[in-house]
């Protein structure tokens, strides 16, 4: 049967993946910063016989490793990379380790790993069968700022690929045929002519003014949008003192839209509102790019055989101290009254247990798997690593993504990737269907990617 010796070879694996998991978590680092994370997963993917390329791409924490050989090319999207100001004890109260200080609110810890999970028990199985094929594990940096995979993209990664595999922590056991949000992430800088806001303000040009003149804009360009943009931003420079015309103000903004071309759309529409605050204040506007991603593009051949895989691996058997250690956090999470009221979960249900029918459902959030998906077919899913009640990007999610919870979510996720692969490379009808559907949905566009040249690659800190 398809998919029993890729599970034994990771289940002999379980308590490495799991050492390495957790190595990660207990040392947390941020986008572009994971040189520890990159070294200790490359180091172990070589240790298992894969061939790797570190700095890949130019990018000095991203790596490829490679495993087989011939036809078809199966690709693997790992990231490791931690959120600021998301330090957290394995509690079932807020509290941080080090205070302030990053930690891995988003589960990447698990995610990296679920994948290099994935691609050795693939290996074993097709070792034992004598399979043809490559697979090939990305190590992608700085998704949490939504430009690795661009990045990578940029350099060439990917279009060698058949078909990419993707999973990512979550509260459910599900995939859907719904669509995340492209982005676009770029800072504008005002710059003005100081003076006394008291004595002689008719000698300034408020870099604020602009600023805020420009948010103003932004408010009534909402009204002429489509429901599906989503425009968000933070001041972070506005001068120094009340009675001191600011002569510098600097904004970031986001623009999310569920198709790229709305995004670039939007995007454009939003640098003619700040060049005109410009204009209205006399000042100067710099725009200063940071890159973007597209939108996800969830291959339904590739979703269904997904959920065909998740219902024969299961969800995991929680015990009665996890089922315990997820209802203490859901008590003191805004949002599990509120699912449960909704109908959303049924009441008493702290860990989700099941797999979910496949929705059209689409998400707010971005990804910049979505790059991927616009080069090659794929798909990504999700699995429960986290109480129910969790809150994205939470110190729950940190704690979660420490404990047992988190690591057997990430092992029935590497189980799920390995069993599909193999599927993908004993019946090749599923990649030429695959292939077949993202010719029909892309139209003969091409991936043009977001990271322009002009755009430099941060080094670690």
């Amino acid at each position: 049967m398809t998919g029993i010796l890729a599970q034994k070879g990771i289940e002999e694996m379980k308590t490495p993946l799991y050492d390495l998991a957790k190595k990660i978590w207990e040392n947390p680092e941020t986008a572009y910063n994971e040189v520890k994370a990159s070294q200790w997963t490359a180091d172990f993917l070589e240790a298992q016989g894969f061939e790797v390329e570190r700095k890949y791409v130019g990018l000095p924490t991203a790596i490829k490793a490679t495993w087989g050989s011939g036809k078809p090319i199966i690709g693997f999207l790992g990231e490791y990379d931690a959120l600021p100001g998301m330090s957290q004890k394995i509690s079932t109260i807020k509290e941080p380790i080090i205070a302030d200080a990053p930690g891995q609110g988003c589960g990447h810890n698990l995610l990296g790993v679920a994948h290099v999970g994935a691609v050795l028990g693939m290996k074993k199985e097709m070792e034992e069968k004598k399979l043809k094929g490559t697979i090939i594990y990305y190590g992608c940096p700085a998704e949490e700022v939504l430009t690795g995979k661009g990045f990578m993209a940029r350099g060439g990664a990917f279009k060698e690929l058949d078909i990419a595999l993707a999973w990512h922590p979550g509260s459910k056991n599900k995939v859907t045929t719904g669509v995340n949000t492209g982005l676009n992430t770029v800072k504008f800088h005002f710059k003005g002519q100081t003076a006394h806001a008291g004595g002689d303000p008719q000698n300034g040009r408020s870099a604020l003014d602009a600023l805020e003149l420009m948010n103003v804009g932004t408010q009534y360009l909402r009204e002429h949008v489509t429901d599906d943009v989503r425009i968000h931003y933070i001041t972070i420079e506005g001068g120094v003192a009340p009675n001191i015309v600011p002569d510098k103000a600097s904004s970031w903004y986001f623009v999310r839209a569920l198709s790229r071309e709305v995004v670039v759309e939007t995007y454009n529409r939003l640098l003619k509102v700040a060049k005109g605050a410009a204009m209205m204040t006399e000042t100067e506007v710099g725009i200063e790019f940071l890159g973007g991603c597209y939108n996800t593009l969830q291959n339904k051949v590739l979703v269904n055989l997904i959920h065909e895989t998740m219902q024969e691996v299961g969800a995991p058997d929680w015990t009665e101290s996890e089922i315990q250690f997820a209802e203490a956090l859901n008590k003191v999470s805004a949002n599990y009254d509120k699912l449960v009221s909704s109908g959303k979960i049924p009441e008493g249900m702290h860990i989700h247990s099941e797999i979910e029918a496949i929705v059209d459902e689409n998400g707010y959030g971005s990804t910049d798997v979505g790059d991927v998906q616009h080069i090659v077919p794929g798909v990504m899913f999700t699995t429960a690593t986290n109480n129910i009640g969790a809150a994205g990007h939470s110190w729950q999610i940190t704690a979660s993504s420490g404990s047992s919870i988190g690591e057997k979510g990430m092992i029935m996720a590497a189980k799920v990737m390995a069993i599909a692969g193999i599927k993908a490379i004993e019946n090749p009808k599923i990649i030429q269907e695959a292939k077949l559907e993202f010719d029909e949905v892309m139209h003969g566009k091409t991936y043009r990617c977001p990271m322009t040249d002009e755009i430099t690659i941060p080094l670690p800190k």
